[in-house]
């Protein structure tokens, strides 16, 4: 594992591009998944008939065990997905601001560009457009498209593959949550960790790790034309 040098990673081999969506393309100050999470909160409440610090304590472990909160609801509450998703997703976006240097460095990258995330169709298709980034990616791969089965499940990862076509070896994966990379790196991924945990978490199915996205895709060489 090691951080980008001042040329940045060769990564020659991707072909396949696959980028987490919050947290991920968006830097966490966006505070976008922190009105998520209120929303997921006040849902659990309703759900569970828990008070609030209870009902919070349920939905870490929902997380943990589970991969997303939604799992645990619907396993154990009964919880009707679609009303979750459009739920806890409708939130404001007034912080998210197209990034120049992040599309300079989308726009560069050879091959395919695909969004894989545990966040819904809707919510993904609102995040890209306020980014300005939503022609730069050939599909997204949402909890619905994965028959709501979530990261760092590896039946989600092979519904990704089955889906797109994608060759795990020549794919390239962006996740600011750690434990979302090591299915990937299993299935022969180049794994980039990204965000402030970056900086601190160092598993070894890690290959490479970055605080920002923008800087580092920007950095990337490619190695001779292929």
């Amino acid at each position: 594992m090691s951080p980008p040098s001042a040329s940045g990673p060769i990564l020659q081999h991707v072909q396949h591009w696959v980028f987490d969506l919050d947290d991920t393309l968006y830097p966490p100050e966006a505070a976008v998944m922190a009105l998520v999470q209120g929303r997921i909160n006040d849902f659990m409440i309703r759900a569970c008939g828990l008070e609030p610090e209870a009902a919070r304590t349920l939905q870490k472990r929902y997380l943990t065990d589970h991969g997303t909160t939604l799992a645990g609801l619907m396993l154990n509450h009964r919880v009707d997905p679609r009303a979750f998703l459009d739920e806890v997703h409708e939130v404001s976006l007034d912080k998210l601001m197209p990034d120049p240097v992040l599309r300079e460095g989308l726009l560069r990258l050879p091959g395919r560009r695909l969004v894989f995330t545990n966040g819904s169709a809707r919510h993904a298709e609102r995040v890209l457009e306020k980014m300005a980034l939503a022609d730069l990616f050939e599909d997204v791969f949402h909890i619905e498209a994965a028959d709501l089965i979530p990261k760092p499940d590896p039946r989600a990862f092979h519904g990704l593959i089955r889906r797109h076509g994608v060759e795990p070896r020549a794919a390239a994966f962006f996740e600011d949550t750690a434990r979302n990379l090591e299915p990937a790196a299993q299935l022969g991924m180049t794994t980039i960790l990204v965000g402030p945990r970056a900086l601190t978490d160092a598993p070894p199915y890690v290959d490479h790790r970055t605080e920002r996205l923008p800087p580092f895709l920007n950095a990337l060489t490619f190695g001779e034309p292929r």
